[in-house]
C-alpha cells in the first residue's frame, strides 16, 4: 500500500490530496485566488487529522512541478521537500499539465463533462503565462505524450494538425479561452476543467511503484521560463 500526499499549486487554485495507490481519500482546495502560503499546510494538517495520520505514516509526497506560476510552484515544492526531509520519505514530481490531463479523463469518467465520448479525441491542456502565451502539451485519449511541454505563442496557426484530425482536439485549463477566437473548428471542444491535486493520484503511485523519486536536496520545479521581475515604477521619495 502507497499512502501518498498530493500538492498542487502551480495556478490561482491550490489543492491538497491524500490517496492509497491509486484510490482518492481526501481534497482540500481553494479556487479563490492565490492564497497557497496561507492554505497548503493547513489543508496538509487538516486531511492529516481527518484520517488519524502523522506526516511519518506516509510512504511519498507528490508535487506538481510544473510549468506554472513561478511563486505557486515554490510554494508548493518548499512545502514538499519540507515534509520529506522532515520524515524522511521520497518526493515524487508530476508534469503539471499531465495531472491536468488526469483530472478532465476522471470528470469525464463520472459524467461531469458534456461529452459523449473522448475516444480518438486528442487532449491539450493549457496554462496560462500571461499575454497570448501559454504552458502546453498535447495527449492522447489515454494520456500518452504527443509532444513535449512547451511555452508557446498562440495564433491562428498553433496546433492545426490536431485541430484538422478526424476527431479533434479538447482544449481546457486557465490558458485555454484565449484560443476560443483562433481556433473556429468544429473539432476544438473547449471544456471546463481545472488543475487538481486529484490529478496527481495516478502518475504519483505508478512513479512510486517504480521507484521513481527525486533528489530532495537539489530538486527545483520545472519553470520552463525564467522568472523575470519588472522594476516599479513608482516613487517612493
Amino acid at each position: 500500500m502507497a499512502l501518498i500526499l498530493c500538492i498542487e499549486a502551480g495556478t490561482d487554485i491550490g489543492s491538497v490530496a491524500l490517496s492509497k495507490n491509486r484510490e482518492l481519500l481526501s481534497l482540500r482546495e481553494n479556487i479563490e485566488g492565490k492564497q497557497h502560503a496561507q492554505n497548503l499546510a493547513v489543508y496538509v494538517q487538516e486531511i492529516l487529522r481527518e484520517h488519524d495520520l502523522d506526516l511519518s505514516d506516509l510512504d511519498a509526497v507528490a508535487v506538481g512541478k510544473g510549468p506554472g506560476s513561478y511563486t505557486g510552484l515554490r510554494i508548493a515544492v518548499s512545502l514538499a521537500k519540507g515534509i520529506c526531509y522532515g520524515s524522511d520519505i521520497p518526493l515524487i514530481a508530476v508534469n503539471s499539465l499531465e495531472a491536468l490531463a488526469h483530472v478532465a479523463v476522471e470528470d469525464f469518467e463520472a459524467g461531469i463533462l458534456d461529452l459523449e465520448s473522448i475516444e480518438g479525441f486528442q487532449l491539450l491542456p493549457m496554462i496560462d503565462a500571461r499575454r497570448m502565451e501559454v504552458y502546453c502539451q498535447l495527449f492522447d485519449e489515454h494520456i500518452r505524450p504527443l509532444s513535449e511541454v512547451s511555452a508557446h505563442i498562440l495564433t491562428p496557426e498553433s496546433f492545426l494538425e490536431a485541430r484538422q484530425s478526424s476527431k479533434g482536439v479538447l482544449l481546457f485549463g486557465n490558458g485555454a479561452a484565449k484560443s476560443k477566437s483562433l481556433f473556429p473548428e468544429e473539432t476544438t471542444r473547449f471544456i471546463e476543467v481545472s488543475p487538481s491535486a486529484r490529478g496527481l493520484v495516478t502518475p504519483a503511485y505508478e512513479a512510486f511503484k517504480a521507484k521513481k523519486f527525486e533528489n530532495v536536496a537539489y530538486f527545483e520545479p520545472f519553470y520552463l521560463k525564467n522568472f523575470v521581475v519588472n522594476r516599479s515604477t513608482k516613487k517612493i521619495f
